[in-house]
């Protein structure tokens, strides 16, 4: 990537630590703490922002994607926008949800609760990879959705998502994405895979504070489904635009995504946000996809030579900008690291580690360096 030291400069954190640990949360750019600051002063002293709204960033998030801004809601997190696709689905007697056995609670807990009356179906995994053969094996014509992370949370392996939602859609299901783990750093692309909703926080690889997230519902689909919650966000703009009373003797739902919104969502997370989706669009996510796996593939090399048994699969289809690795007492090597200024996280009895287009091999190396320390 051209110019990686002045891009740094934008990246405090590299003055003080070795950060490798964005699967978790990321520190902030440059640009985004300025802009949540002056939001913070100017609200602070006047009451009002100069800041312009961007329409809270939806407009970047959905180019991100390949998406409408209007296919885009603003969401607090991922687990909101998994539970509104939750409730907003119908469940016919003996209905089932495929999901698989690498999943972050986020993505299995919504169908867990009796009140649905579904049942979940794990694919379980094989040395770390979810096979498609087997999700066609558990897909069926009661399977009412497919729900998964892009990107699973400990190792690393990403899905194939067009041969997902081929899968899914055979059977009439819906394909459901977690993209919290790729978003910011993998290229996502749902009119090509055929995405029927994805979701995601912005606090790990989209580099902005908590309290920001999008939630992708395909444009067919926006009108078909009632929200699970409502209230003056969910509605037709020319509701409320207006200097006389609301409408409160109809509910006329938005006709784009924003009818699953409630209320107000946190402009001060979404004004960072949108400056990190501007740097990251900017950059260009072929780029940044790019650096990230040159960096994790000298982390793969490196972990293989020193004989730990690597948990995350090699192939090139499966990778993803997390690499996890087994060995003895992790968290106390997690916690040996951190005192040397290194930031990395223990997962699955092993090391996770999670680089971004912002870090250098010499940073990877120090990394290695110090593992054969603790070794």
């Amino acid at each position: 990537m051209e110019d990686i030291e002045k891009i740094r400069e934008q990246f405090p954190i590299t003055k003080n630590k070795v950060f490798l640990n964005h699967a978790a949360q990321s520190p902030l750019p440059k640009p985004v703490a300025d802009a949540v600051r002056k939001f913070v002063d100017e609200f602070s002293n006047f009451g009002i922002t100069s800041i312009e709204w961007n329409d809270g960033g939806k407009p970047f998030f959905a180019k991100l994607i390949n998406a409408k801004p209007e296919e885009i809601a603003f969401v607090e997190n991922t687990s909101v926008g998994l539970n509104i696709a939750a409730n907003v689905l119908h469940y016919p007697s003996g209905s089932k949800i495929v999901t698989t056995d690498l999943e972050y609670p986020s993505v299995v807990y919504p169908w867990l609760r009796k009140s649905l009356g579904v049942k979940v179906h794990y694919v379980k995994n094989v040395n770390g990879k979810i096979l498609l053969k087997d999700v066609e094996k558990a897909v069926d014509d009661k399977t009412v959705a497919v729900a998964v992370s892009h990107v699973e949370y400990v190792n690393g392996f990403r899905h194939d998502l067009r041969a997902l939602s081929e899968i899914a859609h055979e059977h009439g299901s819906y394909l459901i994405v977690d993209a919290i783990q790729s978003a910011g750093a993998m290229q996502i692309d749902v009119k090509r895979d055929d995405v029927d909703f994805l979701m995601s926080a912005c606090y790990k690889w989209l580099l902005s504070p908590p309290g920001a997230g999008y939630l992708y519902v395909k444009e067919g689909l926006i009108e078909k489904f009632e929200p699970p919650f409502v209230g003056w966000a969910s509605v037709k703009p020319e509701v409320f635009e207006t200097i006389d009373l609301w409408d409160i003797w109809s509910l006329r739902l938005s006709e784009t995504a924003s009818r699953f919104e409630v209320g107000s969502p946190s402009f001060i997370s979404l004004t960072g946000a949108t400056e990190a989706l501007k740097m990251l669009l900017n950059i260009g996510i072929e780029k940044i996809e790019g650096r990230i796996l040159k960096l994790t593939d000298r982390l793969i090399e490196a972990v293989k030579n020193l004989r730990l048994k690597l948990q995350t699969p090699e192939e090139t289809q499966y990778r993803s900008g997390i690499v996890n690795f087994k060995i003895d007492r992790p968290q106390e090597v997690v916690e040996k690291l951190s005192r040397k200024g290194i930031v990395v996280s223990a997962r699955a009895h092993g090391i996770r580690v999670s680089p971004h287009f912002y870090n250098t091999k010499e940073e990877i190396d120090k990394l290695v360096e110090e593992i054969k320390q603790c070794g």
